[in-house]
């Protein structure tokens, strides 16, 4: 039907940590039942140094099934288009990462103040995968039940934060692991943060990528018209979609329009074909 909703194709790391989480919870709730086996992977912070691998299984632990189902649709609505667009290495690592800073800034935060409660949930490691849609797509228009209007990624992301930082600070909902959410959100910021700020690939790397560039520069500079490329179509591939996005910004306003982002996207998909090759 013309008119059917289409759902982007799930990513593989998005898929198997869909996956994993969901075997998780089933063997919790059927076969390893005992309060004892979440208390061993759950992270409390207050021991955290004795069981140091709850840094990381707290992740695959949550409080019941409308916990895992929300976590699970936001990391599949957010970390579809990242993982296409970050690469499947780059992006579990970025995933892991944000879980094991969402833990690390609890526990800092605890040397202040902690209410005893263990931390269970992904909802640090996906917050920091809407930080990193956020900060790819800031303009993209989301609809947020119940809000009838759609909100912009990076404002959603900023309305996240308030909201956290208000319930820490005030002290509510104490049920819910605050600092853990704050500290995710922060991890994928920084990890943005510097990534903009590393050396660029070594000229040997970007070299692969420069006659693409400079030949759509050069024919625009020169007052060539532009090839005629057919009809326009939409594809299904995210990545092949950014791909065309940035080469027809190259076309209308020239390669010095490209942001640091959009650069070094161009230089991962670059990175990326010449591996496979």
């Amino acid at each position: 039907m013309a008119n059917s909703l289409s759902f982007p194709r799930v990513t593989p790391w998005v898929g198997r940590l869909i996956a994993a989480n969901a075997v998780v919870q089933l063997l919790l709730t059927t076969v390893l039942t005992s309060g004892d086996v979440v208390r061993v992977l759950a992270f409390d912070p207050a021991a955290a140094f004795v069981r140091p691998w709850t840094f990381l299984t707290y992740m695959f632990v949550h409080g019941g099934m409308l916990h895992l189902a929300f976590n699970m649709l936001a990391l599949y609505v957010f970390g579809t288009p990242v993982e296409n667009r970050l690469g499947g290495r780059t992006f579990l690592t970025y995933y892991l990462g944000c879980g094991v800073g969402a833990a690390a800034f609890a526990m800092a935060l605890s040397l202040v103040h902690f209410d005893g409660s263990p931390i269970v949930g992904a909802s640090g490691a996906v917050l920091g995968i809407a930080v990193a849609f956020a900060m790819l797509w800031p303009d993209a228009e989301i609809l947020l039940f119940p809000i009838p209007v759609p909100i912009r990624a990076r404002m959603l992301v900023i309305i996240y934060a308030i909201f956290f930082t208000a319930m820490a600070v005030l002290g509510l909902q104490r049920d819910v692991a605050n600092t853990a959410h704050l500290g995710g959100l922060l991890f994928g910021y920084l990890f943005f943060k510097l990534r903009d700020r590393t050396p660029r690939l070594p000229q040997a790397r970007a070299r692969r990528l420069e006659p693409v560039v400079m030949a759509q520069s050069v024919a625009r500079d020169a007052g060539q018209p532009r090839p005629p490329r057919g009809p326009a179509r939409r594809s299904e591939d995210p990545q092949t979609a950014e791909v065309d996005r940035v080469l027809d910004k190259i076309n209308a306003k020239g390669i010095g329009s490209l942001t640091t982002e959009e650069r070094r996207f161009l230089e991962d998909v670059s990175r990326r074909k010449r591996d496979l090759n």
